[in-house]
């Protein structure tokens, strides 16, 4: 159980979902042209799954004494498993990880793709061994990751199949790909801010400079607010624009994914205790999964 907590399993299991709908909810039921098989496919979930877990497992051992003071109870690294075997985890992870998406990338003839998975695995070291000093990039990077867990799989499954022919259709669901890549950049954006404020005095002890750090816990919730609104916004015109005909889809997204987001940009706007930003990140959590499963929606939007 130690080792789940620590690789994050629940986050994990959201990258594994976030992808299979996106292979088998938007692009299976169509027929789009595909590159990747049933056993490829599988082989890029779990290479993605492994080079998350490795990225959380380091920044575990990176985090252990600004956590001890943030959440004392949830540390691991030192009490649960030694650091020695958090190290070995991390690097076994990050190697069945990369190699896994080596085989990938080199299945399907594309061996150039292998590069993302070097630049995830680097990435994630980058982010916990000295990005995390560094303003809001730490926020930035992690959540383009984040996003980067999505469009792999256009890449990977829509980008080897284009021809003249089918560019079109290829184009338009790698363009819807990447409006959930967009979503789930914003979502986490906020929540890592809104966790940055959650932990300020942890973080300001261990020597970190994040938002709230820089110009101020008030500020930094004024700023996260605002951008909380994008999404919003963004999303009320897609539903707008795009869905307006499909009466099962704007219901969904006004019901799940819009009122619960203005509902935490209310929340977020008047937010004073730990307590409160906690619920928040939650909150944040939870409507990026709800996001993630309107995938499932396509069958009847594309019909």
């Amino acid at each position: 159980m130690a080792i789940l907590k620590l690789i994050r399993w629940k986050n994990l299991g959201l990258i594994a979902l976030s992808q299979i709908l996106v292979k088998y909810a938007l692009l299976e039921p169509f027929g789009v042209a595909t590159a990747l098989n049933g056993f490829h496919f599988t082989i890029l979930v779990l290479a993605s799954v492994c080079i998350a877990a490795a990225g959380n497992i380091i920044n575990d051992i990176y985090d252990v004494d600004t956590d001890l003071i943030n959440n004392p109870d949830t540390v691991l690294i030192g009490k649960s498993i030694s650091e020695k075997l958090a190290y070995n985890l991390f690097f076994a992870c990050n190697i069945i990880g990369v190699l896994l998406g080596y085989y990938v990338a080199t299945a399907i003839g594309k061996d150039v793709f292998f590069g993302l998975f070097v630049f995830v695995s680097a990435s994630l070291y980058f982010y916990a061994s000295y990005l995390k000093q560094v303003l809001l990039a730490s926020n930035i990077l992690i959540s383009i990751l984040v996003a980067l867990s999505l469009i792999i799989v256009g890449v990977f499954d829509l980008l080897p199949e284009i021809t003249p022919q089918n560019q079109d259709t290829q184009s338009t669901f790698f363009k819807i790909i990447l409006d959930y890549a967009m979503f789930a950049f914003f979502i986490n954006l906020i929540r890592e801010i809104v966790k940055d404020i959650e932990d300020i005095d942890g973080d300001y002890k261990s020597g970190m400079n994040t938002l709230p750090i820089a110009i101020g816990r008030e500020r930094a919730i004024k700023i996260a607010f605002i951008i909380s609104l994008l999404p919003i916004i963004s999303i009320i015109y897609y539903t707008a624009t795009y869905l307006y005909h499909q009466i099962i889809a704007v219901i969904y997204f006004l019901l799940f994914v819009i009122a619960p987001l203005i509902y935490i940009s209310i929340k977020l706007f008047s937010a004073e205790t730990k307590k409160q930003l906690h619920y928040i990140s939650q909150l944040l959590k939870l409507v990026m999964f709800l996001g993630l499963l309107s995938l499932l929606l396509y069958p009847f939007i594309l019909k």
